[in-house]
């Protein structure tokens, strides 16, 4: 018999805010050493009772992931190689559809589901007066996870446990419909009983030219010694017989209406081990480990092994690691509390997006229509993942966008790591051309971005930007010199290859790609004026004068020419999208990429300036975008529509929100000082909605891809195999980089040992506030506050960085006075996109600074 405990969560935020992590679990204080929801091993929570089995489950450690859904169970998900997404997961192979557990004849299912910092939760019930609460854990370094099943009962009793699983053993490459394709690539799994665990193995070489003989192994089992145990071809579980989904393609029959629990393309087998469990009165945790590898059923074993060694002490490590990543830049935004909590969850979202592959084969596919040689290897890659399920590789647009995020967190390896995968794997694609690759899955295969595929312009002029911020951040002078020369490279690149016409707007392929657009795409244009300028900052600091001037002399006259070339004028209040040639003909055609002349910063003279495009086109532009044709409920959408302007465009409108558009907006509104509740926070609780509303959310605490759209729905509405990603860490830039870079004001220069605080209260707003604000090897703290008459700002730094110290006016005051640390200083007046500044010169030293304007 089954009990199920109807508990409300759906209004349980997060407790990070509000109670001591010491009280987490306090109700359990009580319990023994192995219980997962001990208060040493949890962190702040978000949970959920509600549609458990329509919303998708995650997990993730850099070497190990699991996607399910929140009931416990596994259907088919992802469309890449369509149903055979989710699953377990380590780099770069699928090793099981899932995992499955009967307690007494009884399929546990939950009714309660709960995310973590590095785990997941799930009430499952109680069967015959033994409540059962399952723990899945991802840890870090480890092709390894952990289930834990906690029994707890208030009497001594022996209970039958068994577990299902069925395996998958897949390369996350090829996919359903590139050539060669999964349906002959795949080659059938065998499954084993050997040492008390369920032993599972792909072997062999599979047909078609320039493949190779692998060896896929997983390993399922607990520490327990099993009573009995079946293999066969099914052990689903609850989902057995199988629905199965047909192979995708363009002749492929329709998708069934139920979710499918198995596609065409699998080729897993199962088993079941059953166990004789003495639960004593208090009860007792059973843990379970799933590890695998492509290498060998030997390290595959290995791994299980070490996982099952000390399963509390893996769960205690992997949260105490992800609370000190939560000890980073902590912040204080009493007038805006969901923000604040979405810079927490932000923050473990971009660290459990972390991935490790090691021995990736890079090989150029062209998009997947042929599937040569390797072209050399690259031993190790380290990355921060796109999208979970189908996207959690690595790519340049995504990690160039999401670098803003992880400085701001200080995640400082990430995105150096992430910098680094992509040089390796562009050297070996590309040769010493220059061109920055655009997608790599963890096998190394290049899908886009070799020299013989157009690749995206946008992602090789990003590239010396992503570097310049992160030394900006770091002052580490050795990642810099590390990447100068492929960062010069790029844009060499893009002057030699992508500018045939000789007009300095560079050609090919950008973020949007639609019929009726020219080779000039506006995007690439930002960013390449961005990327001049930063990579003549990099040059500066190197002593390269050449190379400086001729990044400086280009972005100038780029600069120079950008107003007439590209604003669409009175008919818009917009930029065109692209340029159309011969002859630079502007296009209109209203695509999220028009914001980012305002959404990018660009340096001159090593101090950044502002964004692009002119104060007053800026905030004609934005405005027109806060308008209904052009943002919705959840944010910017891709493509706007008709009614806000009188311009004519090519193309119809597509009214889906990505929380990157959402992002980009976000950082527009915050770089030209629009931070009203209708401006800056509209669009950062946007992001944040999608991510802590228990109305909204479809996985508790992750920053989906795409938000509750008009064309594109929301996904917990669709089939899992036609959903956007549960967690894409793009859409974090929207929510660190407007409360670090731009409210706290924090604008580090540490490679030259400077440092600019100048804040920005929100209208409406009293108070934002920072500490352990991660630049260099030290920290800053800010503290900003505003009244009707005076601006205070309190700088407590732990390196002696020469800082300069600031405020932003309120639109129409003038400062009366400014005294630094109880003294009358002298300051300067700026004006800024942001608008009128006052700037102070606080020294170098350690320690705290305040700085008090009185304005009227």
């Amino acid at each position: 018999m089954i009990t199920r405990r109807r508990r409300s969560f759906t209004g349980l935020l997060s407790l990070a805010l509000l109670v001591p992590l010491s009280v987490l679990g306090a109700a359990n204080a009580a319990t023994g050493d192995d219980d997962p929801s001990s208060p040493d091993a949890r962190s702040p929570e978000l949970s959920t009772d509600t549609r458990l089995g329509d919303r998708r489950s995650l997990v993730v450690g850099d070497r190990f992931y699991e996607m399910g859904t929140e009931d416990g169970r596994y259907p088919a998900s992802g469309f890449h190689t369509r149903g055979e997404m989710g699953g377990f997961w380590s780099q770069p192979i699928k090793l099981l559809d899932g995992l499955w557990f009967n307690l007494d004849g009884d399929w546990l299912s939950a009714d309660s589901y709960t995310s973590g910092w590095g785990y997941q939760r799930m009430d499952m019930g109680t069967h015959d007066g033994v409540r059962v609460t399952r723990t899945d854990v991802a840890p870090d370094d480890l092709r390894a996870g952990l289930v834990g099943l906690r029994l707890d009962s208030d009497t001594a009793r022996t209970v039958q446990l068994s577990v299902d699983a069925h395996s998958e053993l897949m390369k996350v490459y090829p996919w359903g419909e590139t050539q060669p394709s999964q349906t002959t690539y795949n080659l059938p799994d065998s499954g084993a009983f050997e040492g008390g665990n369920l032993v599972f193995r792909e072997t062999g070489r599979p047909p078609g030219e320039n493949t190779e003989e692998h060896d896929y192994a997983a390993v399922v089992g607990s520490s327990l010694t099993p009573s009995s145990h079946e293999l066969g071809p099914d052990h689903r579980g609850p989902q057995d017989p199988a629905v199965v989904c047909p192979a995708s393609g363009p002749n492929a029959p329709p998708q069934p209406e139920q979710p499918c629990d198995d596609t065409a393309y699998g080729k897993g087998t199962g088993g079941r081990l059953t166990y004789s469990v003495d639960v004593p009165a208090g009860g007792r945790t059973v843990w379970f480990a799933v590890a695998g590898s492509d290498n060998g059923v030997g390290e595959a074993s290995a791994a299980h092994g070490a996982a099952l060694a000390d399963p509390m002490s893996v769960l205690r490590r992997t949260v105490a690691a992800r609370r000190d990543v939560g000890s980073r830049t902590v912040v204080d935004l009493p007038g805006d509390r969901r923000l604040q909590q979405s810079v927490e969850w932000s923050k473990q979202n971009l660290a459990e997006s972390v991935q490790e592959a090691r021995g990736l084969q890079v090989r150029t596919t062209n998009a997947g229509t042929r599937y040569p040689p390797p072209k050399g290897t690259v031993p190790k890659a380290r990355w921060i993942g796109a999208g979970w399920p189908d996207y959690p590789w690595l790519f340049a647009t995504d990690g160039e966008y999401s670098g803003f995020a992880a400085v701001a967190a200080g995640q400082f390896p990430a995105i150096e790591d992430h910098l680094r995968a992509l040089r390796d794997v562009s050297l070996v694609a590309n040769g010493d051309s220059g061109k920055v690759v655009h997608e790599v899955t963890p096998d190394g295969q290049v899908y886009f971005g070799a020299n013989d595929d157009p690749g995206n312009t946008d992602e090789t002029a990003k590239f010396p930007s992503a570097v310049a911020l992160v030394w900006r951040w770091t002052g580490d002078d050795r990642f810099r010199d590390e990447m100068y020369s492929f960062a010069v490279s790029n844009m060499r690149y893009i002057y030699r290859e992508l500018d045939s016409d000789g007009d300095g707007w560079p050609e090919g392929l950008g973020n949007v790609e639609r019929n009726g657009m020219g080779e000039e795409k506006l995007d690439n244009t930002v960013y390449t004026i961005r990327g001049l300028r930063d990579l003549a900052d990099l040059a500066a600091s190197k002593g390269d004068q050449a190379t400086r001037s001729w990044a400086d002399s280009r972005a100038q006259s780029l600069e120079n020419r950008f107003e007439d070339a590209w604003w669409f004028g009175p008919t818009a209040d917009q930029y065109a999208d692209s340029l159309d040639d011969p002859g630079d003909q502007k296009v209109f055609q209203r695509h999220w990429i028009g914001v980012t002349p305002v959404e990018a910063e660009i340096p001159r003279n090593g101090t950044r300036t502002g964004p692009l495009a002119s104060t007053a086109h800026a905030r004609a532009l934005v405005a027109k975008r806060e308008e209904s044709c052009y943002s919705g409920e959840f944010g910017l959408f891709h493509t706007g529509d008709a009614g806000c302007d009188s311009a004519t465009s090519s193309v119809p409108a597509e009214k889906t929100v990505f929380t990157l558009n959402t992002s980009i907006m976000a950082v527009a509104e915050a770089a030209i000082g629009r931070m009203a509740p209708s401006q800056l926070q509209r669009y950062t609780t946007a992001n944040a909605r999608v991510q802590l509303d228990p109305s909204v959310w479809e996985l508790p605490g992750a920053m989906p891809e795409i938000s509750p759209s008009p064309d594109f729905g929301a996904n917990i509405e669709r089939k899992f195999t036609e959903r956007s990603m549960a967690l894409q860490a793009w859409g974090t830039y929207g929510i660190l980089w407007p409360v670090v870079h731009y409210q706290l004001g924090v604008a580090p220069d540490v490679g030259r040992q400077r440092l600019t605080v100048v804040p920005q209260v929100p209208d409406g707003q009293s108070r934002v506030a920072g500490s352990n604000i991660r630049l260099g090897s030290g920290s800053v703290g800010v503290e900003a506050s505003r009244s009707a008459t005076t601006l205070t700002t309190t700088v407590d730094r732990s390196t002696a960085w020469r800082l300069t110290i600031g405020a932003t006016l309120p639109s129409g005051t003038r400062a009366q006075a400014v005294t630094l640390d109880g003294r009358r200083v002298p300051h300067q007046t700026v004006t800024t996109p942001r608008g009128t500044q006052v700037r102070v010169d606080a020294g170098e030293r350690t320690g705290t600074s305040t700085l008090v304007v009185t304005y009227r």
